[in-house]
C-alpha cells in the first residue's frame, strides 16, 4: 500500500500524472468553495460540507507525510502548514464558534508550490516554463488579496452584512493595496490603521514582483549540469556562464534542443 500511494503522488506515469491533475482539480474547487462562503453565515449544510473537506485535506495530508523521505523537512513546507491551518479552520471552528474563513484560502499555496505539481508543469508545459514566475507571483497576490479580504471583512463587517460586506472589504483591499485610497471606507481603530499599513506595505510589493515578472526579459528554469545556473534564454543551447551543452525541451516535432 505504501509503495502504491507514493507511486500515486511522485511517479511518472500517466496514471500518476491524471491522479495529481485530480488532486489539481480538488484543490482548485476547494479555494473557489471558500472563496465563496467566506461572507456567508454558517448554516448546519455549510459545517457539514467542510468537515467533510477536513477531513479530505486531513487524509490527503496523511498521505503525503506518510510517503515522505523526510517527515520533519515535509512537515516544515510552506504548504504542509498552510495545510494544517486549513484542517483546523475547518475542523475546529464549529467548537469554537469563530469565523475562520479568511485562513481557508491559503489552501491556494498547494495548487502551485507542491513540487511535484511544479515538475509535471515544467516538464509538460511550455507556457507555465515561459512565465513560471508571473503565474508563482499573480498566485502570491491572490492569496494575500483574499487572505486580507476575509480579515478586513471579519474585523470589520458582521456576517449579516453578507456578500454586500464581502465586496467592500475586496474594495477596500484593493484600493488601499494599490494606495488609490478614495477614503469612503476607513479604517478607524489603531488595529484597523496599522492593517491598512501592512496591506499597503506588503501588497504593493506583491503586485511589483508580478509586473516584474511579467514585463522582464522572458527566461526559462533550467539547471545547467556544470555550473548551475537556472535562468537560461528562450533560444538557448549553450549556458551563457560556462558554456555547458543545454539540452531543454521544446515544442516541436523534432525534440529539438534549445529554448
Amino acid at each position: 500500500m505504501h509503495r502504491k500511494i507514493r507511486l500515486l503522488y511522485t511517479g511518472k506515469s500517466q496514471r500518476a500524472r491524471w491522479f495529481r491533475y485530480g488532486l489539481l482539480g480538488f484543490d482548485a474547487l476547494t479555494i473557489i468553495y471558500f472563496i465563496a462562503t467566506a461572507a456567508l453565515p454558517m448554516t448546519p449544510v455549510l459545517t457539514v460540507m467542510n468537515i467533510m473537506l477536513g477531513v479530505l485535506i486531513m487524509l490527503d495530508l496523511a498521505a503525503r507525510f506518510w510517503i515522505a523521505e523526510n517527515r520533519r523537512r515535509e512537515l516544515a513546507r510552506l504548504y504542509t502548514l498552510a495545510d494544517l491551518i486549513v484542517v483546523a479552520s475547518l475542523l475546529l471552528a464549529p467548537l469554537i464558534a469563530e469565523n475562520l474563513a479568511f485562513l481557508r484560502v491559503l489552501r491556494v499555496l498547494r495548487v502551485l508550490h507542491a513540487y511535484r505539481l511544479l515538475h509535471d508543469l515544467r516538464s509538460k508545459s511550455l507556457v507555465f516554463r515561459r512565465h513560471e514566475d508571473a503565474i508563482l507571483a499573480a498566485s502570491n497576490l491572490f492569496v494575500f488579496i483574499f487572505v486580507t479580504t476575509s480579515v478586513v471583512f471579519v474585523l470589520t463587517f458582521d456576517e449579516t452584512d453578507g456578500i454586500i460586506g464581502y465586496i467592500d472589504a475586496l474594495y477596500f483591499t484593493v484600493a488601499t493595496l494599490t494606495t488609490t485610497g478614495f477614503g469612503d471606507i476607513t479604517m478607524t481603530t489603531p488595529g484597523g490603521k496599522l492593517l491598512s499599513v501592512f496591506i499597503m506595505v506588503v501588497g504593493v510589493a506583491l503586485f511589483v514582483q508580478l509586473a516584474r515578472a511579467i514585463f522582464q526579459p522572458s527566461k526559462i528554469k533550467y539547471k545547467c549540469p556544470n555550473c548551475g545556473l537556472n535562468r537560461h534564454e528562450p533560444d538557448a543551447i549553450h549556458c551563457k556562464h560556462c558554456g555547458e551543452s543545454l539540452k531543454i525541451e521544446t515544442e516541436g516535432d523534432t525534440g529539438a534542443y534549445g529554448s
